[in-house]
């Protein structure tokens, strides 16, 4: 497939798990309307809730459950692959994985990616204080997946800030990046634009990078301007806040005409780094 294309959702997600589900399908339509092939949700689209312990109540065993439910319905009814955000799948030790999970047309799991670098942070200039640790166990496999648009990889959030992970699913092949996050108001405006360009450059690839965007309930706010960016560090399109469909349109001729006339990934001599 050499063009196609693909929508970044933004949600400002809420308590409410029924309520996301309705606007995460609703948002879906709206960019299989427009399109789009390949959809991206946020991290935590189907709950943000007043405690971080909120989603150990809703998490769910890998294949079964409300959420995984919706995925796989909405994906083969709007007839699009779906980078279903997370969803909080069960693990050891009373936690949750933080799960993306890739969704083929059919409705069909093709693939799951466990968020590996967990948001332990006090946020600077602010009293946020966050400890994803306590209720979320940490992945260890990168995930880079083959899929009609190319190789996929998928990141969550925090992953954006740790190059060598994406240097190593550039190694597996990587050519188009989905980052389902929900970065705080305060980190956002000081990095979230740098980041994804910066990412997408260093790796010559298309990135959909889908955010939560706004005040949610629980006080907590979040950055939003998801974007669809190209491999030479270009924002194609991007919205502020509020929730809504970012869409844009992946050339892969491009990307391998810029990987050929800018051979950067060819270059690299620390790869064991």
């Amino acid at each position: 497939m050499k063009k196609f294309s693909c929508a970044s959702i933004q949600m400002i997600s809420s308590d409410d798990v029924n309520a996301n589900l309705r606007e995460a399908g609703e948002l879906i339509e709206k960019a299989a309307h427009g399109g789009a092939s390949l959809v991206v949700l946020p991290e935590n689209f189907a709950l943000m809730g007043e405690t971080e312990s909120a989603k150990l109540a809703i998490a769910e065993p890998e294949g079964q459950g409300p959420i995984q439910a919706f995925l796989a319905k909405t994906a083969k009814d709007t007839g699009v692959w779906i980078v279903g955000g997370t969803v909080p799948l069960q693990a050891e030790h009373g936690k949750v994985y933080a799960s993306s999970l890739v969704i083929d047309n059919q409705g069909k799991q093709v693939a799951r990616y466990d968020k590996i670098h967990l948001f332990d942070v006090d946020v600077p200039g602010t009293n946020e204080q966050y400890r994803e640790s306590n209720t979320i166990a940490a992945g260890d496999n990168p995930l880079v997946v083959s899929t009609p648009f190319g190789m996929l990889g998928v990141v969550i959030c925090y992953d954006l800030r740790f190059p060598e992970l994406f240097r190593s699913m550039s190694r597996n092949g990587l050519d188009l990046l989905a980052i389902p996050s929900a970065f705080t108001a305060k980190t956002g405006h000081a990095h979230w634009d740098v980041l994804i360009r910066a990412r997408s450059i260093e790796n010559l690839c298309y990135t959909i990078a889908s955010n939560q965007g706004g005040r949610h309930g629980n006080g907590r706010e979040t950055y939003g301007h998801s974007m669809v960016v190209d491999p030479w560090g270009n924002v194609l399109n991007s919205l502020g806040q509020g929730a809504g469909v970012v869409l844009g349109e992946i050339d892969t001729d491009q990307t391998r005409r810029t990987r050929d006339a800018f051979p950067v990934l060819q270059h690299r001599r620390l790869v064991n780094c």
